[in-house]
C-alpha cells in the first residue's frame, strides 16, 4: 500500500474499514496526461458508478485490500472516501423585522443560477416558468425523475431565497434575483442526505448547462477541511471554467476549525450566517455559523449574510421549519445565508456578465461591512452588501468601469438612510408598511438598499 495516495480523510477510516470486509464507496483520481498501454491494471477490474470530466476521476466501491492495490497502481494519483453530505440547516427562532420596500432595476434577468440541493417544488407559484433545467441525481430511474420535485423542502426554500418571484405572496416574499433562470439538480434525498460523488456529478452537470453561478447549501466532512477533499477540488475546477460557486460555511459553530467541504475550497465564495436587524449596527454572528480557519490555516468564511428566520418558499406537502402558510416557511442556517449571496452574484452578473469569478468574489468581499467586535475567522470580511458589490468598493460605476449601466438601464436607487435607533420601535416608519415581520423582503432590502 502507498499511504501517500490515501487522502487524510480516508486514512482516518482505514482502521475501521480494515475490520469490516465490506466494500466502501471511494473516489479515485487518476494521473493527468496520457496513460501507457497496459497501465491501469488495478482500475480495470472495477465497474464505475460515476465518471467525472472536470477532473480525471471516477467513483466506485472497493474493500481495503482492493484500495491497497489501487494505491500501488502508477496511474492512480489520489483516493478519497466518498463521504456523506447533508443540507446545512439549523432551525432557530425566526428573525422578526419590519419589511421595507425593495427597489432595484436589476432582477437577475437572463442569469443562469444552479441550485444543488433536495430539489424544487415545480408546482410552486413562485417558480412558474422559471426552471430552465432539471435533473434528479438521487433517483434518476425513479417514476418521478422527470418532474421537478422536493420531498424534503430545503431545496425549494433555498431556491426561493435566490430567485422566488413572490407570486404566491403578492410579492412580499420575493427572492433576491426574481427573474434569474433556475437550473436545479437534486443531489440530496428526502432526508437531506447524500454522497460527495452525487454532488460532484451535479456540479459538472450544472457547468454543462451553462450555469453562471452555483449555490451549494450543503456540506460534510472532513472538519476542518484543508480544501484538498474531492468536492472542494471539483468546485475549484468549476470556478476555473468561469463559474462562480457560493458554498455554505456550515452549522457547526460557535467553535473554530469547523468549516468542512466544500466551504474550504479556496476559490469558492464561502458564506457564514449573521443575525439581527440589517437596519441597525446590532448584527452578530449566528451561534451555529461555522468558523475558520481551514485545516491548512486559511481564513474562512469569506463573508456573512443574514441567516436566521428567513421566510421563503415551502415545498408542497412538507413541514420543514416554522410553517407560515401553504406556500411559505421560515428556516435558519448558513443554507439560508448562502442563497442571499448567490442572488447577489446574479444581480452583479446581470449588470456585467463579463466579470470573472475572482472579480465577482472580490466585489462581494470588498463591499462587505465588518461587524464590530467580531473576530475575522467568524465573519470574514463582514456582512455582504449588494449595493456595494454593484458599484465596487472604490466607486467604480456599475458595469465595471464602462461609465454606464447598459442600454436603457439606470443605476440602482441610492441607499436609504439608516433608521434612527432612538425612534420608538412600536411606531411604524412613515415609508414602511405596518406588516408582520420575519419575511425575506425585510432581510433582502436591508443589504440591497442601504
Amino acid at each position: 500500500m502507498n499511504p501517500a495516495k490515501l487522502h487524510n480523510s480516508l486514512s482516518s477510516v482505514v482502521s475501521i474499514a480494515s475490520v469490516d470486509p465490506q466494500p466502501m464507496p471511494i473516489i479515485v483520481r487518476t494521473r493527468p496526461g496520457p496513460v501507457a498501454r497496459g497501465e491501469m491494471g488495478a482500475l480495470s477490474g472495477f465497474g464505475v458508478d460515476r465518471q467525472f470530466r472536470l477532473m480525471p476521476a471516477r467513483a466506485f466501491s472497493a474493500d481495503m485490500a482492493e484500495i491497497a492495490r489501487l494505491s500501488d497502481d502508477p496511474t492512480v494519483d489520489m483516493i478519497w472516501p466518498d463521504l456523506p453530505v447533508h443540507s446545512w440547516l439549523d432551525e432557530a427562532v425566526p428573525l422578526i423585522s419590519v419589511p421595507r420596500v425593495w427597489q432595484s432595476e436589476f432582477t437577475g434577468r437572463g442569469v443562469k443560477v444552479a441550485i444543488l440541493d433536495t430539489g424544487i417544488d415545480g408546482e410552486h407559484p413562485d417558480f412558474a416558468g422559471r426552471i430552465s433545467a432539471w435533473r434528479d441525481f438521487v433517483a434518476p430511474d425513479g417514476p418521478d425523475a422527470a418532474k421537478p420535485r422536493d420531498p424534503n423542502g430545503h431545496g425549494t426554500h433555498v431556491a426561493g431565497i435566490v430567485g422566488g418571484s413572490g407570486m404566491a405572496s403578492e410579492g412580499r416574499f420575493r427572492g433576491v434575483a426574481p427573474d434569474a433562470e433556475l437550473i436545479i439538480a437534486r443531489v440530496l434525498d428526502e432526508a437531506g442526505n447524500g454522497r460527495t460523488s452525487t454532488v460532484m456529478a451535479g456540479v459538472e452537470w450544472a457547468v454543462e448547462q451553462g450555469a453562471q453561478v452555483i449555490n451549494i447549501s450543503l456540506g460534510g466532512p472532513p472538519f476542518p477541511s484543508d480544501g484538498t477533499d474531492a468536492l472542494s477540488y471539483l468546485c475549484n475546477a468549476a470556478v476555473d471554467q468561469g463559474v462562480v460557486v457560493c458554498a455554505a460555511a456550515g452549522n457547526l459553530g460557535p467553535s473554530g476549525h469547523t468549516v468542512g467541504s466544500p466551504g474550504a475550497a479556496a476559490k469558492v465564495i464561502t458564506v457564514g450566517a449573521c443575525e439581527g436587524d440589517p437596519a441597525t449596527e446590532a448584527d452578530s454572528i449566528a451561534r451555529f455559523s461555522s468558523r475558520g480557519p481551514t485545516g491548512d490555516g486559511r481564513a474562512k468564511p469569506d463573508l456573512v449574510f443574514p441567516g436566521v428566520g428567513i421566510v421563503s418558499a415551502r415545498s408542497g406537502g412538507t413541514a420543514l421549519g416554522e410553517v407560515l402558510d401553504a406556500h411559505y416557511t421560515g428556516l435558519s442556517g448558513t443554507s439560508q445565508a448562502t442563497p442571499l449571496a448567490t442572488g447577489t452574484v446574479a444581480l452583479v452578473l446581470e449588470a456585467n456578465p463579463s466579470l470573472k469569478p475572482a472579480e465577482v468574489k472580490r466585489r462581494l468581499v470588498d463591499g462587505a461591512e465588518a461587524l464590530p467586535d467580531t473576530e475575522p475567522l467568524a465573519q470574514g470580511a463582514g456582512r455582504g452588501d449588494a449595493y456595494h458589490a454593484f458599484t465596487g468598493s472604490r466607486g467604480e460605476p456599475l458595469g465595471g468601469g464602462s461609465g454606464g449601466h447598459g442600454p436603457g438601464r439606470t443605476p440602482p436607487a441610492p441607499p436609504p438612510s439608516r433608521e434612527d435607533p432612538r425612534r420608538d420601535p412600536s411606531l411604524p416608519s412613515p415609508d414602511e408598511p405596518a406588516a408582520p415581520a420575519g419575511c425575506l423582503a425585510a432581510v433582502v432590502t436591508g443589504f440591497l438598499l442601504r
